[in-house]
């Protein structure tokens, strides 16, 4: 009775993505291995690891598209991503664009808007709202076929944002983009997360995860090496400051925690030497815990 008691006065879970003790295997290989985490409202939850790391097969069983061998899922309101109801709060834009080259960017948001039950004036809005936040809108009638790379991108997320997800899993959402598309999926994002919007934002590009994610997750061999904010990463795994001196015609590089007590230790010329002090970044951070560049 004690034990029912303390159960009920716990209060509710209001995270928008729950994950305890996640296990995925295919045959002999475990691609997902003990993963548990949290995503909130308004939070962008940036997944790092290198190719086979098992982010998208933790996406894929957050979409609900592969079951668990162990483990839960639990979306807002406790419901799990099998169930029917759960697709209403999942939004994803998959690395595969899920796209109908031989229709409109509006005809392709009807189709796939109709399949989340919107229609009439509700659709016609969910349609203008997505368009114009992707700057899609001066296009919409052309078909995707005559798309950019990066247009196609834009509108893959333009899909994925229709029914307004609570919880939106992004994959590579920005390969192969120019950088114009490049930087208006990130402030598209960017607002998604100043509405509330929970994000679950993988990429193999190390700047966009420094610019966007609230808290890092690097991912190896299945398992969650290490999470929390950049700032938290870099000072638990960042490793020493890299510094380069250039002093009588030549370079010397060192590392150490304290810069400044180095060249104060050295016959530093201020007006003939030059000095690059470099703090650690993520790069450093990833490379330490997975000792691999990110696209190994």
């Amino acid at each position: 009775m004690v034990a029912i008691m303390a159960e009920l006065s716990q209060p509710p879970d209001t995270a928008m993505l729950h994950i305890e003790n996640l296990h995925k295997s295919f045959g002999q290989l475990h691609a997902v291995r003990g993963l548990s985490l949290r995503v909130e409202a308004g939070e962008i939850y940036g997944f790092l690891g290198p190719n086979g790391a098992g982010k998208t097969t933790t996406l894929s069983m957050i979409a609900g598209l592969l079951v668990p061998d162990q483990g839960r899922i639990r979306l807002l309101d406790g419901l799990v991503p099998t169930d029917p109801q759960a697709r209403f709060q999942l939004g994803l834009a998959p690395q595969a664009l899920a796209l109908y080259n031989g229709l409109s960017a509006r005809e392709n948001l009807r189709f796939f808007g109709q399949l989340f039950g919107l229609s009439g004036k509700t659709l016609a809005s969910a349609m203008e709202r997505v368009l114009a936040l992707t700057h899609l809108d001066d296009r919409a009638d052309d078909r995707v076929s005559a798309y950019s790379g990066g247009m196609k991108r834009r509108l893959n997320l333009a899909v994925a944002l229709l029914h307004q997800p609570a919880l939106l899993l992004l994959d590579e959402p920005t390969v192969g983009v120019d950088p114009q598309s490049r930087n208006l999926l990130l402030e598209a994002i960017e607002q998604l997360r100043d509405a509330g919007h929970a994000i679950v934002y993988t990429t193999h590009y190390m700047e966009e995860v420094e610019r966007l994610a609230d808290r890092i997750g690097i991912m190896d061999h299945g398992q969650l090496l290490a999470e929390g904010s950049l700032s938290e990463l870099l000072q638990q795994h960042g490793g020493p400051y890299q510094v380069r001196w250039y002093h009588q015609g030549q370079w010397t590089h060192c590392e150490t925690d304290n810069p400044a007590a180095w060249l104060q230790q050295q016959p530093f010329d201020s007006e003939n030497d030059q000095v690059q002090i470099l703090p650690p970044d993520l790069e450093q951070v990833f490379l330490h815990l997975t000792g691999k560049q990110l696209r190994d």
